[in-house]
């Protein structure tokens, strides 16, 4: 939960700036580097949907959607509140996050295997109590299968619903995305996920019965707004805060205590990831080499 919580990629984590192409691959991480190894397309490949979406630039909305979204299970949020740093070292804990996303995403089985293991390993020492709704104490753990579906489903809609509104198509649609991404949902222990995103409306819809706004969810909401970046992400973010909002589903706004932007926040959004792509370029240094390893794979 803590660390599978996905959050806006950092720029220097998936993107080399167009045009600077002659500086040196090991500026990128180990890890971007090493999915260019590996025995395997991976679980999803050149074509697939999750290659679609997660590969593309709206997923620096989508993450703000997701963590919006998970903040509203009270169980999710008590472990976040609890155990994470988010609030004192937010780019360490999106490194996290961005690694084991694009290790699902492009990596090998094997790779993809390992990191979402590794995850869960982080997991184990996350547990402690949270008030429901109806103001019953309950046990937690970031392990449990019900937060570990609250947190895949809450991901899946963030991720889809911000490719379907400043995105290209999807190969197969909707559809496609949620069934060939709930593979991560397996990964990472959840059973028989959703694979339609009328299943998946109606598995979040179960689960919001269970939500509860109180002062935790109305401070990571508030820092959500204003997390202090730096430099020009910091001037680019409180856009993407904007459309992230705007593109919610009226009745997650209403559980948040959130408006729609008076400003026009999904056009504005639309222009700042065109400005995105025009600079870091379209496929990222992930995806990059995922492909070359896929090219080796087909030589021999």
């Amino acid at each position: 939960m803590a660390a599978t919580t996905a959050e806006p990629p950092a720029r220097g984590a998936r993107w080399r700036v167009r045009g600077r192409l002659a500086r040196s691959p090991h500026e990128l991480p180990a890890w971007t580097r090493a999915l260019a190894e590996g025995d395997d397309a991976g679980f999803f490949g050149p074509g697939s949907a999750v290659w679609a979406v997660n590969g593309a630039l709206p997923t620096l909305v989508a993450g703000i959607r997701a963590l919006l979204l998970q903040t509203l299970h009270p169980g999710a949020m008590a472990g976040v509140h609890d155990w994470s740093r988010y609030n004192e070292d937010p780019l360490g804990r999106l490194d996290g996050t961005v690694r084991w996303v694009a290790t699902t995403t492009f990596g090998d089985r094997r790779s993809a295997t390992a990191a979402s293991a590794s995850v869960s390993r982080l997991h184990e020492h996350v547990t402690g109590t949270y008030t429901d709704a109806s103001g019953v104490e309950r046990a937690y753990s970031a392990n449990d299968e019900q937060l570990l579906r609250w947190v895949h489903d809450a991901f899946t809609e963030a991720f889809l619903g911000a490719h379907q509104t400043w995105g290209r198509a999807i190969p197969g649609g909707g559809d496609a995305y949620v069934r060939e991404w709930a593979q991560a949902g397996r990964l990472m222990g959840v059973s028989d996920p959703p694979t339609s995103v009328a299943a998946l409306h109606a598995e979040m819809s179960e689960f919001l019965r269970e939500a509860k706004v109180d002062e935790r969810v109305v401070e990571a909401v508030k820092f959500l707004r204003r997390p202090g970046l730096p430099g020009l992400t910091g001037f680019a973010y409180p856009i993407l805060f904007g459309g992230a909002v705007a593109s919610l589903a009226p009745e997650y706004r209403r559980l948040l205590g959130l408006r729609r932007p008076r400003w026009p926040a999904i056009t504005l959004t639309r222009i700042a990831l065109a400005v995105g792509v025009l600079v870091l370029g379209p496929v990222s240094p992930s995806e990059r080499n995922a492909r070359a390893r896929i090219a080796r794979l087909a030589r021999l």
